[in-house]
């Protein structure tokens, strides 16, 4: 794929990839979306070997990159600036003078981040109205692809073949994370220990969705809760955020699964809200199987070697599956898929909700027998 040039029309010339000495790059946030970058990274540390790496992200997100061999800074923004503190943040990185810069982001303060960021090439997506903001647009979605969708993966490792670098796409690599610390392993392997499940088959099962179109709902995630936590040998764990949503989703889970009795409610671990990223990574790279919808600990599960059974909405598995992993996806085919989730056109969001616990129990199986 060739990459598309500013609107001026003029003939650009080529990137240089042997005159590219400090590259900063721009992911400030989600979980799964920063997580989508590091194959990109991972591919300029191959070929742009001696090249130094730095990487701005916000700070809820730190832990996502600290800790990744192939940077060697990583710059941390608070998710919300003041706007004093965001020119110092202009300045700063107008000062380091930079060779290239790749914005992965493409959201408005990342754009201006590049626009005034005085790097000698700035690289980031055709996105309509900015691109001014580049000196090349790479195109995004279906562009060069014979009407085909295009992962995010794919479309990240694009802006690096537009500094000049030329791989085939079956070298794109699997997602890899920082490893857990020493403190942060030892935590997780102390939870199993108290809650007798060092030795039992356990499946992770994510209960957050970020939105409601993504939502499965607490009704049908106690339903395959209760039924998976019948199976011999197995525990369940649940995860999800601090969040008052999710809370209250735990909450309405429990409460369905204790009716279910003692023996099937012992089974059940709920870690809502108390672990850190690099803890749920460990948890998930620890189980069995790892079940959720499309969202940030999906693409941490993509990082470990486990299993996945992943229900997906409103998203497209093209955009967004899991990268290079052991997934089943269950999705269902809807003409309004798939939808930029501001209004569900039929009120009911039953591209999710069509979707039942029995469905998700039969992928899962596979991965549970003795």
């Amino acid at each position: 794929m060739r990459p598309r040039l500013t609107p001026n029309g003029r003939p650009k010339a080529e990137p240089d990839p042997g005159a590219l000495k400090k590259i900063l790059l721009i992911r400030l946030r989600r979980i799964g979306d920063v997580i989508m970058t590091a194959p990109a990274v991972d591919l300029l540390k191959t070929h742009l070997p001696g090249a130094s790496l730095i990487y701005l992200v916000e700070e809820p997100y730190r832990r996502l990159v600290e800790g990744i061999p192939h940077l060697d800074r990583v710059i941390v923004i608070e998710k919300k600036q003041r706007f004093s503190d965001f020119v110092k943040l202009i300045l700063r990185v107008r000062r380091e003078r930079f060779d290239a810069l790749l914005d992965f982001h493409g959201g408005p303060r990342a754009s201006w981040i590049t626009f005034f960021s005085r790097a000698r090439l700035k690289i980031g997506y055709g996105i309509k109205h900015k691109g001014f903001l580049y000196d090349v647009r790479v195109p995004r979605g279906r562009a060069g692809h014979e009407g085909g969708f295009v992962h995010s993966v794919e479309n990240h490792a694009n802006l690096v073949r537009a500094l000049g670098i030329t791989f085939e796409d079956s070298a794109i690599p699997p997602l890899s994370l920082p490893s857990p610390t020493k403190e942060e392993a030892g935590r997780v392997n102390k939870i199993l220990e108290d809650r007798g499940a060092l030795r039992s088959k356990n499946i992770v099962l994510h209960i957050g969705a970020g939105n409601e179109f993504r939502d499965w709902g607490p009704k049908n995630i106690a339903a395959l809760v209760r039924q998976l936590a019948q199976l011999p040998g197995i525990k369940v764990v649940l995860i999800g955020s601090a969040s008052e949503d999710d809370k209250r989703a735990e909450a309405k889970i429990l409460r369905t699964v204790a009716t279910a009795g003692v023996e099937v409610s012992q089974k059940i671990i709920s870690l809502v809200g108390q672990l850190n990223l690099m803890e749920m990574k460990e948890l998930i790279a620890r189980a069995a199987l790892f079940v959720g919808p499309d969202s940030g600990p999906m693409h941490i599960a993509a990082s470990t070697a486990t299993p996945i059974v992943a229900y997906f909405g409103p998203t497209l598995p093209a955009h967004f599956a899991p990268w290079k992993a052991n997934a089943v996806i269950i999705e269902k085919d809807m003409d309004c898929r798939p939808c930029k989730q501001r209004r569900c056109v039929t009120a009911d969001f039953r591209c999710l909700q069509t979707i039942t616990p029995e469905e998700v129990l039969a992928a899962c199986r596979p991965f549970l027998s003795p």
